[in-house]
């Protein structure tokens, strides 16, 4: 009997590759998954290859979080949705970009963290809540100052939550990855100017799969990171470490 046995967790971003292969390692590990997303039909691939059960609300309507939340009964919460912004320096960015970053990666995974803890309280059994932050929150890179800005504001969300929920048995941390190379990324990550000084700087010099970032998410999940509560993790071949 696994661990995650009769424990439903709530995934958002469920549609992207990072949290369709997050759904994916939590499904092959018995727990009940909501796969959430934007819209019904993001969804409609992960859903139908996993069995999860989809949930779609839009991360910067607080009503459509709470009524799509309120009610669930949750072990967990992990917050993948997120939106990349731009590639700008503070010279050039467009503050509309910025705010966009903010409500969708800052506001909205407390929104998502505001609703789903209650439900976690309810129950009274405890759970613990991952955020998908980014290296970009834990060292200076050109070009990310919303993006970087949206993921320290929820690093900090991960620490003061973990802080004000620990008394009810809810632990709170975060992961930080690196560029996982898709081809989403590849338009900026892939330019060889860009790529190659980059990974030559990382210890491990190469870029993160999404099953590399699933792993310990899953893992701070599970009961074996019972004591980890308010860390940020990096997942970045130990660029960070420098």
């Amino acid at each position: 009997m696994s661990e995650f046995d009769g424990r439903t967790i709530l995934v958002t971003g469920a549609g992207g590759g990072i949290g369709g292969a997050i759904v994916r390692q939590l499904i092959a590990a018995g727990a009940d998954v909501l796969a959430a997303g934007r819209t019904a039909e993001s969804l409609t691939e992960i859903v139908n290859e996993t069995g999860a059960q989809p949930l779609d609300f839009d991360l910067e309507d607080e009503e459509s979080i709470r009524g799509a939340i309120e009610g669930e009964d949750l072990y967990g919460v992990v917050n993948c949705g997120g939106y990349g912004g731009e590639i700008a320096t503070p010279m050039e960015t467009d503050i509309s970009v910025f705010d966009k970053v903010m409500s969708v990666n800052a506001r909205g995974s407390l929104l998502v963290t505001k609703y789903a803890s209650r439900e976690m309280v309810r129950r009274g059994l405890g759970g613990a809540i991952v955020n998908v932050s980014s290296q970009a929150s834990l060292v200076a890179l050109s070009g990310h100052i919303s993006y970087g800005s949206s993921k320290a504001a929820l690093d900090s969300i991960t620490r003061v939550s973990a802080l004000e929920l620990g008394e009810y048995g809810i632990r709170v941390n975060s992961v930080n990855p690196t560029v996982v190379m898709t081809p989403m990324s590849a338009w900026y990550w892939g330019r060889p100017e860009i790529e190659g000084p980059f990974l030559e700087a990382m210890p491990l010099h190469r870029w993160a799969t999404e099953k590399d970032i699933a792993a310990p998410v899953v893992f701070l999940l599970s009961d074996g990171a019972a004591m980890i509560s308010g860390v940020s993790l990096p997942i970045d071949g130990g660029y960070s470490s420098r």
